[in-house]
């Protein structure tokens, strides 16, 4: 039997705010994808369930990002039990990063762990991320760094993780990738893309070979102010995730059901 033929009728069982929530989720899986930020069937993007806030959803172990739709996402609590039939115990990233996370931070819905030549490129300088671009100054000040200890899949791995994200909600994890995390789908999607474009545009400036401009200090200030006056209109994604939707709607229009 078809992984569809078995998920199917499970949006009519879950309750509307898990089933808002998971095809938000299953929208960023498609959206990454068509924007090539996907490493096979690696990576994860989860949710907390809004009415289940001791469990969260993630893609199938298996699955690459453009196979996921809304009734595929698999529920777990966060000591990586299933809550929903016919879904194996949770092993590997999920269990240590995103269940580990998720035990202890209750201010945070959503997150996002990605690999990208970009991301992995920026976490791999010593100096890391630099104020050297519009898109890298909203995390100025604002991002956490996680030193390289192998594969994040012992249990032993999880609070050294916790540790070193601190109040922030932004890292990038050395010699491996990035993690986003925020309040809802909308927030970290754009958030994310944000992280990714500000590591694009410093691994094209750095490769130029000649000096490079950095963002003086009280301009970077003044940017902190005007996202601060700005929070509101850009609440879920503002209004770069309601295109973005729009989007996953053409591309991916299975990915709801």
């Amino acid at each position: 039997m078809s992984i569809q033929a078995v998920s199917k009728g499970l949006l009519d069982e879950v309750s509307d705010a898990e089933r808002e929530t998971r095809i938000n989720l299953a929208a960023a899986y498609r959206l990454l994808n068509h924007f090539g930020i996907t490493d096979t069937t690696h990576n994860h993007l989860t949710a907390r369930v809004p009415d289940e806030p001791d469990a969260f959803l993630i893609k199938r172990a298996d699955h690459l990002f453009d196979e996921v739709t809304a009734s595929t996402l698999e529920k777990y609590d966060f000591e990586g039990n299933p809550r929903q039939d016919g879904c194996p115990q949770l092993r590997g990233g999920g269990l240590i990063i995103h269940a580990g996370l998720f035990a202890v931070l209750d201010d945070v819905n959503v997150i996002f762990h990605t690999h990208s030549p970009a991301l992995i490129g920026v976490a791999t300088q010593k100096a890391g991320l630099l104020p050297l671009s519009q898109h890298g100054a909203r995390f100025h000040g604002n991002i956490a760094y996680h030193d390289f200890g192998g594969y994040e899949f012992e249990m032993a791995m999880r609070q050294p993780l916790i540790d070193s994200l601190g109040d922030k909600r932004v890292a990038l994890l050395r010699n491996h990738g990035s993690l986003v995390c925020g309040n809802s789908v909308g927030d970290v999607y754009v958030d994310h893309h944000n992280l990714e474009f500000a590591c694009r545009n410093q691994i094209a400036a750095m490769s130029g070979g000649t000096e490079l401009v950095m963002i003086p200090p009280d301009v970077l200030a003044h940017i902190a102010e005007q996202d601060r006056k700005d929070a509101g209109r850009r609440s879920n994604g503002g209004k770069d995730w309601v295109a973005l939707l729009r989007l996953a709607e053409r591309i991916a229009p299975d990915y709801c059901t």
